[in-house]
């Protein structure tokens, strides 16, 4: 079978992939284009990146190229860099032994047909040569990729019980490209998931913002729940499925249900948006209360604090964690934006990271009522307002109020904000404007 990788890739890559490959013919090494490469050039997809299969030592690599990192030389692994581009080069190898259920505890240097053997699924164990073109499949990959399955290389028990983060990787492939799980692979599959209390929360959170920054998100969460993954990885968010929410504003159902659908309507969303589309509802679970109707009270502020612990479970970075708290924590505000003066607009306009929150909000009510009126009015706002209006320079600043005889203190916070705020409101518009109302307010309240 015939597979045209190079035209799906940018032609820099290309050229760069042919040079590396005719280094390695030309010094007698077996070669090959290996694993997620091949199988998106045969679903049609881009080809970003490239890992190369071979029989070359990590020795003869340092040898043949210029510029190597042995990122994992113990087991087979190099960095080539050629012409800026980066491929990772792995030797053909057998492994044995996963003590920790993720790394193997022994390697053997083999031939590529029990390297493909010991690789997860049958959709990443095909091996492409672009020399001559030819397509090595040992396991049956391409009719699996022609069906659309999902089915492990080998006994489907063994596979997970190498590798406990194998079970996220199922389901990120079946939702990414709508493909089914075999029947057995999602027996063992399931059975496994509990493999995942042995994997670093870091790994896990790696993988879990793959899954919700890619393609059928919506699809993945679905999945998760159905197997048990999401309860021992997310049990904050597993508890979402079944809780009520008033009809009136959620017609689409439950709080798990309104939260896929957020997914569902968006495109790749960063990671920090992904995080905050998964947790903004999280807090509905502790708050639900039943009184005139459905309620659930501080939910907003409960929920923040619980994404702040889930962040920092999964070792999301300081920066990012700071994000996703701010879009739980406010997500509830737009509902009172066409009621608020304008300094108080103005400061919630340009918060960091304000388009992120925009975008939230008009998922959050196309998932449920929706009701875009705040989100136009805040397009609309930020279209009519410069950065001027926005974030003005400030009309005077602590040494003049020094210079008017007033003595550095907590008091000069609060006057400066009060001028901010009378400065966004267009109440004030320069710095005599101001001198002169602190004169009225404040001096003479001291003397």
């Amino acid at each position: 079978m015939s597979v045209d990788i190079s035209s799906q890739m940018d032609p820099a890559l290309a050229k760069a992939m042919s040079q590396v490959f005719s280094k390695l013919r030309e010094a007698g090494f077996e070669s090959y284009i290996a694993g997620g490469a091949v199988r998106d050039a045969m679903l049609g997809l881009p080809v970003k990146e490239v890992d190369i299969a071979t029989s070359a030592h990590p020795e003869d690599i340092e040898r043949l190229f210029t510029k190597t990192i042995p990122v994992g030389k113990q087991f087979g692994v190099m960095i080539v860099v050629e012409n800026e581009a980066q491929f990772e080069l792995t030797t053909f190898r057998e492994e044995a032994g996963y003590s920790d259920g993720r790394h193997p505890d022994k390697i053997s240097f083999s031939n590529a047909r029990s390297d493909v053997l010991r690789r997860d699924f049958t959709i990443n164990g095909l091996f492409f040569d672009p020399i001559s073109d030819q397509l090595l499949d040992f396991c049956d990959g391409a009719h699996d990729i022609k069906r659309g399955l999902i089915r492990t290389i080998g006994d489907p028990q063994q596979r997970f019980k190498e590798d406990s983060l194998r079970v996220l990787r199922a389901i990120r492939f079946a939702s990414q490209f709508e493909f089914r799980i075999d029947d057995k692979t999602w027996q063992s599959l399931c059975q496994e998931a509990t493999g995942l209390n042995r994997v670093s929360q870091e790994r896990i959170g790696e993988e879990l913002l793959k899954i919700l920054t890619g393609e059928g998100a919506h699809r993945a969460l679905r999945l998760l729940l159905e197997t048990g993954i999401l309860e021992i990885i997310l049990p904050e968010v597993a508890k979402m499925d079944g809780i009520k929410q008033p009809p009136q504003f959620h017609p689409e159902g439950d709080v798990f249900t309104h939260t896929c659908l957020l997914f569902e309507l968006s495109t790749r969303p960063s990671p920090t948006l992904a995080l905050g589309m998964l947790l903004h509802d999280v807090g509905k679970p502790p708050t639900f209360i039943v009184k005139d109707r459905i309620r659930f009270d501080r939910h907003a502020e409960v929920g923040a604090e619980m994404a702040s612990g889930i962040c920092k479970r999964l070792r999301i970075s300081r920066k990012d964690t700071e994000s996703v708290i701010e879009l739980v924590k406010q997500h509830l505000r737009f509902i009172n934006v066409m009621e608020m003066r304008d300094s108080k607009l103005k400061r919630f306009l340009r918060q960091p990271n304000f388009q992120e929150h925009l975008e939230l909000h008009r998922l959050d009510c196309l998932a449920s009522h929706g009701n875009l009126s705040a989100h136009a009015f805040c397009s609309a706002k930020l279209h009519d307002f410069g950065p001027e209006d926005v974030r003005p320079e400030p009309l005077i600043n602590g040494r003049d109020l020094i210079a008017l005889g007033l003595t550095p203190g907590p008091q000069f916070s609060e006057i400066l904000t009060r001028l901010e705020d009378l400065h966004l409101e267009n109440v004030l518009s320069s710095k005599e404007d101001a001198l002169l109302w602190v004169q009225n307010h404040f001096l003479r309240e001291n003397l």
